[in-house]
């Protein structure tokens, strides 16, 4: 019974992961990237902050030595400003569609950095699985001109800005695992002596380990909002912000994003691996690039062709050799 909860969890959040897509590329049209990003990591900050302040008592991450900030520092700069830069102009040049089928790419550089910072081995399963979601990819932008010459189907800015997001988010992973692991390093010495987060004045106390990633994620998250902050007022847009607030479809867009992505996105994540194997509800929550194919005609009007599903298909293939063998 668990297992199956974990799998319908797990699919949920591949469609509030499409709704995010979507809802960002929309956001985005209208209120452009680095606003966006700006509203989506200020509130998720914020969130974060009401979440940690209720639970262990304190509005901050509590414990982090100055060693965990910055690894979890540089892991919000490459994965919430670089790599969201890219993915987010991505949606503007290609479509978040294809946006979300770049991502697939994602594993493939998180296991390319694993093996370059932490030393973890590139096994033949990883390569094969980098294979197939390559060839998945290859089938959705490559095609033929009349004189079967083999010619991209997508703006080449688009595919780089693709990959770059797949690069920022599989880095940037790997990069929070370190930082992470530094944080676990600097709680483990309290733990003895708080026993539950109770004793720094929380309302709801639970164990602390159990919101170390939430903690962790907060540092990413001034980073990043940081850091699009710093951009929009660097490149003269800093009265965007302002005008925002009368682009009534692009605000309600962005918090639709909000809520579908970085809040129960990432929540519901958490909890399909609790009843789940990591790797069964890793491969179902990849499928977004298929879920997408649909809403996105609808709502786009972009054609589905045999070549975008079967890209789709190898694709999402490819990612699920990563956890499945």
């Amino acid at each position: 019974m668990e297992e199956t909860l974990g799998q319908v969890i797990s699919l949920g959040v591949a469609v509030l992961w499409t709704i995010s897509a979507l809802a960002s590329e929309v956001g985005s049209r209208s209120l452009g990237v680095a606003v966006v990003n700006v509203w989506r990591l200020g509130l998720a900050l914020l969130f974060s902050a009401l979440l940690l302040w209720g639970v262990t008592g304190q509005p901050y991450p509590v414990f982090a030595s100055g060693t965990t900030w910055m690894w979890l520092l540089l892991s919000g700069f490459v994965g919430y400003f670089f790599g969201d830069w890219c993915l987010f102009n991505s949606y503007l040049v290609i479509g978040s569609r294809m946006g979300q089928l770049f991502m697939t790419l994602a594993p493939m550089f998180t296991a390319f950095a694993a093996w370059v910072m932490i030393g973890q081995t590139l096994s033949w399963s990883a390569l094969l699985a980098m294979a197939v979601t390559l060839l998945g990819i290859a089938i959705s932008v490559l095609g033929r001109d009349t004189d079967h010459h083999v010619q991209l189907n997508l703006p080449l800015r688009g595919i780089l800005l693709g990959i770059g997001a797949a690069l920022g988010q599989g880095v940037g992973l790997v990069l929070s695992k370190i930082g992470v692991d530094s944080y676990t390093a600097d709680l483990s010495p309290h733990l003895a002596d708080l026993s539950a987060s109770a004793a720094l004045g929380a309302i709801v106390p639970i164990d602390m380990t159990d919101v170390l990633p939430f903690a962790a994620n907060m540092i990413r998250c001034v980073a990043g909002g940081g850091c699009f902050a710093i951009w929009l007022i660097a490149s003269g847009h800093a009265s965007d912000m302002r005008g925002s607030f009368s682009q009534r479809r692009g605000m309600l867009a962005m918090l639709v994003a909000v809520f579908a992505g970085p809040l129960f996105g990432v929540g519901f994540s958490l909890m399909a691996v609790q009843y789940t194997a990591a790797g069964i509800a890793s491969t179902i929550m990849a499928t977004t690039p298929i879920i997408i194919l649909l809403p996105s005609r609808w709502l786009f009007h972009q054609p589905i062709t045999p070549a975008a599903v079967l890209g789709a298909l190898v694709s999402v293939a490819g990612v699920s050799l990563f956890f499945l063998i």
